[in-house]
């Protein structure tokens, strides 16, 4: 019987699989789920950066978010501006002033014919699909709205803030309607079930709720976070439900049985961005303050262990990334300014990803291979770690680009972690030991000049005595 062709459509790209010898050859085998067969390492794990941008005196990119169809990125930084990057060619079509102060949250109506923006001062924008401004609406008391999230019908939508309430809006009057109360402290995050009339929300104060925004009743609130609750995300069944952490753990939970399935623990740090894959409803990306970008599969009894892990993806925390319609891509954005676009890896190369590679089989190229070869290494800090980081990262984050290496400190290891070529870590280690000796030759020159100046004091007090 002969193979269905492939039809010659963009539509049709999604069913173009990977060789069947990359999937099987990968340190990361196809999973097995209730949803049948998952997808293969490289279709889902987009750990290969395509693309970094960085728009001209930039700043920190609090959120983002696809235009409908995908064609372009939209990001809203700290300074209240939108800029607009093409999709395809990843270049820089538009800045414009949007907000007085920094942009917290972004999301577009179902329909795609709104975009929401809501901002440190509890200003929430409406926006066509052109960014052209329609109304606003000032909300939570001038507080910052840290989430919004639209109804399945697109009628309501909900706001998170730091007034410890979630708002549920009437879209249409631009009225607001209910006030959901019960958290005992700020609400960061809030998601609209995508087919009931159920609304999450996380708080500062630990707890996940679920709510009935027809009545204005806490439904269910769930304890498994010992710390800010910082994302929920429901799956598009609307059956699973994410929820992240300032405790590093991210929790799935099945509201069916209302019962948490299994707590995932991958990151070192804060939980600070989720996002599940639009087409694959089994995978989703997380990422963290410490910039780590990792890829989870989640099976019927769940997978505690992250399928793909990119240690470095950025220099700071990943605030906010969105998967590209077609599930191809991902955005992220980050506290270091930058926005960077996320692809799948070549066959039989693991991109970015942290995961063993076959040997070169060839012999000849055995050297060349050693020295490009990305390891990482480790140096000790001891009380300088602050002099390494620099002020808001700065130090860091210009030896990262002088040496092309990546670079991260652990604070409470009191190491530095480097990944690069070994030419490159014994750079990194030759600059940084000289820092670390200029800081410690100032040290001590400051204490002996205290010393003398004290030994001067207690002289002439001795002398006139």
């Amino acid at each position: 019987m002969d193979a269905p062709a492939i039809h010659p459509h963009s539509a049709y790209i999604r069913y173009m699989g990977l060789p069947i010898e990359d999937a099987a050859g990968s340190s990361t085998c196809i999973y097995s789920t209730g949803f049948g067969a998952a997808p293969g390492p490289s279709e889902v794990y987009t750990t290969q950066v395509c693309h970094v941008t960085r728009a001209k005196n930039s700043s920190p990119v609090m959120c983002l978010g696809w235009t409908p169809g995908g064609r372009r990125l939209l990001t809203g930084n700290q300074d209240g501006e939108f800029t607009l990057w093409d999709g395809t060619h990843f270049t820089f079509e538009l800045i414009l002033s949007a907000h007085d102060s920094s942009f917290r949250s972004m999301t577009w109506s179902h329909n795609n014919n709104y975009l929401l923006t809501g901002d440190g001062a509890g200003n929430i924008k409406y926006w066509s699909p052109s960014i052209a401004p329609v109304s606003s609406v000032d909300a939570h008391g001038g507080n910052p709205v840290h989430a919004l999230s639209f109804a399945p019908s697109d009628t309501k939508f909900a706001s998170a803030g730091d007034d410890s309430a979630v708002r549920i809006w009437d879209f249409e009057r631009r009225a607001e309607e209910r006030v959901l109360e019960g958290h005992g402290w700020d609400v960061k995050t809030v998601a609209w079930h995508p087919r009931s009339s159920v609304v999450a929300s996380g708080s500062k104060d630990n707890l996940t709720k679920l709510w009935d925004p027809r009545e204005g009743s806490c439904l269910c609130t769930l304890y498994g976070h010992k710390n800010t609750v910082t994302k929920v995300a429901w799956n598009d069944n609307g059956n699973w439900l994410l929820t992240a952490s300032r405790d590093q753990v991210i929790k799935l939970y099945d509201i069916r049985a209302m019962k948490e399935l299994t707590s995932l623990r991958g990151h070192h740090k804060e939980v600070t961005a989720l996002a599940w894959h639009p087409l694959h409803e089994s995978a989703f990306a997380s990422g963290g303050m410490d910039g780590t970008l990792l890829f989870w599969e989640i099976g019927p009894k769940g997978s505690e262990e992250p399928a793909a892990r990119v240690p470095f993806a950025h220099d700071m925390a990943i605030w906010d990334m969105k998967w590209h319609p077609a599930g191809h891509l991902l955005a992220t954005g980050s506290n270091d300014r930058q926005t960077k676009f996320w692809a799948r890896s070549r066959p039989g190369s693991a991109g970015g990803a942290d995961r063993d590679m076959p040997a070169a089989e060839d012999d000849d190229d055995d050297d060349d291979d050693r020295a490009n070869e990305t390891v990482t290494d480790e140096m000790e800090l001891g009380n300088h770690v602050g002099i390494v980081i620099g002020r808001r990262g700065a130090t860091i984050i210009s030896m990262q680009r002088a040496t092309g290496t990546k670079m991260h400190v652990d604070q409470v290891r009191r190491v530095l972690e480097i990944e690069g070529t070994k030419k490159q870590i014994e750079t990194v280690k030759r600059r940084v030991g000289a820092l670390l000796d200029r800081v410690s030759n100032d040290s001590e020159q400051r204490q002996r000049e205290a010393a003398i100046g004290a030994g001067g004091v207690g002289n002439s007090s001795g002398f006139g005595s």
